[in-house]
């Protein structure tokens, strides 16, 4: 069975590359949201965005029935759209894994972070690098992938070897760089937590 042509092999190869290049990427965000969950000792709006309330019988994320801002590096503000979800807005903050207890005023709920001791900030700081290392893994099992339906290109006859090298070396180059990503974000996370 005789090759296909140039244009037809760097079609397959570009193909693959952009799935390996999009599923790679989406591991750095799906890490960085993880790592967004994690609390440092400054209050950011992205802190609640797993909460979720009872909202007319649903669970909603509490984004969509209040506005979270920060009134002071270590204080967020909450003000539910709808006066009469405020003590839903109240249990569910309670309820969440993130250990803060709300102070409810008129219309506003104060959420107080407390400051983080040197342990829980240690504690935290190995969490935050299994996650990095999960998402390394993540990132070298899409490279395997792309790999693998590479060399079936290749046994199928579709895919000269030389294009299949240049194409691995592509897709290294990629993995390298998603994998400096990660490092990046990794790096940022436990500067945060450090940061007192």
């Amino acid at each position: 069975m005789p090759l296909p042509p140039d244009d037809l092999v760097n079609a397959m190869v570009d193909d693959i590359k952009k799935d390996t290049e999009a599923r790679m990427a989406r591991s750095v965000e799906a890490l960085r949201q993880e790592l967004g969950k994690i609390r440092t000792g400054r209050a950011h709006a992205r802190l609640l965005d797993h909460v979720t309330v009872s909202y007319y019988g649903s669970d909603v994320p509490l984004n969509q029935v209040a506005s979270i801002t920060v009134s002071d590096p270590r204080t967020l503000a909450v003000s539910p759209w709808e006066k009469k979800i405020i003590p839903d807005v109240e249990k569910a903050i309670v309820r969440s894994d993130l250990g803060l207890n709300p102070v409810t005023g008129s219309d506003v709920i104060r959420v107080p972070l407390p400051p983080l001791t040197e342990e829980r900030r240690k504690e935290m700081t190995r969490v935050v690098r299994q996650e990095a290392e999960q998402a390394r893994i993540a990132v070298r099992n899409i490279r395997r992938s792309a790999n693998q339906h590479l060399k079936v290109l290749i046994k199928e006859e579709h895919l000269p070897e030389d294009a299949e090298k240049r194409a691995e070396a592509e897709i290294q180059k990629l993995t390298d760089r998603h994998i400096a990503r990660i490092d990046s974000v990794l790096e940022e996370k436990e500067h945060d937590l450090m940061e007192v």
